[in-house]
């Protein structure tokens, strides 16, 4: 009898445990989803900076997000995706990736102007929406990547902060452009930041019951990754003509590689 209520209780223990452990992905995904929906808060931080200092440090961000997005891809979320058995089609989830980026931003910049006369009130709604859909996505991707590992959940949501913080700065800017006061501009940019923890609660489940979503998931974020990098930030390095400033936005440019390449070598 004592036997018998003695294996009862290990089993009972080891059931709950399993069961706390299964959980822990979730809780992860969920608290860094909620991180990353306050980095939309940030656009407090443009009420008590000076406009021309916030410029020169924009471009150092920029850069630095820029490369921490390209180091995420090639040195973390591809190599992980490459463990999986998507084989050589995690390169194909990439540039189906990359390309749903690039229609996007297209099917937006077309909604937003036509021959060359833009709607600015128009567009700041859609920029809404847009970002919204964009944080969903990231949402997505965190939930994913803590259903491989605690480490790569980390690295995601860290390369996603790192280029949030330049985004969200600038759609703070184009809401206030497109007419919202400064506290409806905090609240809608918070509240279309949310769509990331729904996407975590989603990417999480997703993961344990379709077959290799992890691997699509991972290596089409890798895509989405570039194409912001390579398309929308490096672009605007490039925009920069004061020899000065060039250097340092370069400068944090490989910053940002390097910083992830580090954290993947102290894994081990």
């Amino acid at each position: 009898m004592a036997t018998t209520l003695g294996r009862y209780i290990v089993d009972k223990h080891n059931d709950t445990t399993s069961g706390e452990t299964n959980n822990m992905p979730l809780v992860w995904a969920i608290g860094a989803s909620m991180v990353v929906s306050a980095i939309s808060l940030i656009g407090v931080v443009t009420l008590v900076l000076k406009e021309k200092f916030l410029n020169r440090i924009l471009i150092l961000l920029i850069g630095f997000a820029a490369g921490g997005l390209i180091g995420g891809a090639f040195f973390h979320l591809l190599p992980e995706a490459a463990r999986g058995k998507g084989g050589d089609t995690i390169f194909t989830y990439a540039i189906f990736g990359f390309i749903s980026f690039f229609i996007l931003e297209r099917y937006f910049h077309w909604r937003h102007c036509h021959k060359g006369k833009c709607d600015v009130h128009a567009f700041t709604y859609l920029s809404i929406i847009g970002d919204s859909f964009h944080n969903f996505i990231d949402g997505l991707a965190i939930g994913a990547s803590f259903m491989v590992s605690v480490h790569l959940g980390m690295i995601t949501t860290l390369v996603i902060i790192l280029h949030e913080i330049p985004q969200e700065i600038g759609d703070f800017a184009i809401l206030i452009y497109g007419g919202f006061g400064k506290l409806k501009a905090l609240f809608f940019n918070f509240i279309s930041a949310l769509t990331a923890v729904i996407g975590a609660v989603i990417g999480h489940f997703l993961s344990g019951r379709v077959e290799n979503f992890s691997t699509f998931l991972l290596s089409f974020t890798a895509g989405g990754f570039i194409y912001i990098a390579s398309c929308d930030l490096i672009p605007e390095l490039h925009k920069e003509t004061r020899s000065r400033r060039v250097l340092f936005s370069a400068a944090a440019f490989v910053m940002g590689l390097f910083f992830m390449w580090s954290m993947k070598i102290i894994k081990g």
